[in-house]
């Protein structure tokens, strides 16, 4: 199993949420997912835990890009557009530190114009155990 399946079918919140990893590379990912109306607030745009979980997927797969179990320690999310129904939405995770027990990754949220929704950076904690995946991809 690769880590992208194993991301894709394990992490059930982010499937029910429609979110789903598209690429994986050592200390780089991508998560899509498309806005649909069951992701929409009370003001009519997307709500913020969408925008989070989506982050938080792409998160995930880089900071155990580089196969060992990492869990994440501390996130900070800044909403900077709105979103809405029918955008088509990609998280770009990029591992900016890679320490040996706490890395440190930004995540980029775009829609389908390339406008800047929200950004999250994140700190992990890498576990002693290894992921149980064959690869990346």
């Amino acid at each position: 199993m690769t880590l992208k399946e194993f991301l894709n079918e394990n992490d059930m919140f982010a499937v029910l949420a429609g979110a789903h990893l598209t690429y994986i590379a050592e200390g780089m990912a991508r998560a899509e997912m498309d806005v649909k109306h069951e992701h929409l607030n009370g003001g009519g745009v997307c709500q913020g835990g969408a925008l989070f979980t989506l982050a938080d997927l792409a998160l995930a797969a880089v900071m155990n890009s580089r196969g060992q179990l990492t869990f994440g320690i501390e996130n900070n999310i800044s909403f900077l557009h709105s979103a809405k129904e029918g955008d088509h939405l990609t998280a770009e995770a990029v591992e900016t530190y890679n320490h040996h027990k706490i890395p440190y990754c930004d995540v980029k949220i775009t829609n389908q114009n390339g406008e800047l929704i929200a950004i999250l950076t994140g700190l992990a904690y890498r576990k002693d155990k290894q992921m149980p995946v064959d690869g990346l991809m």
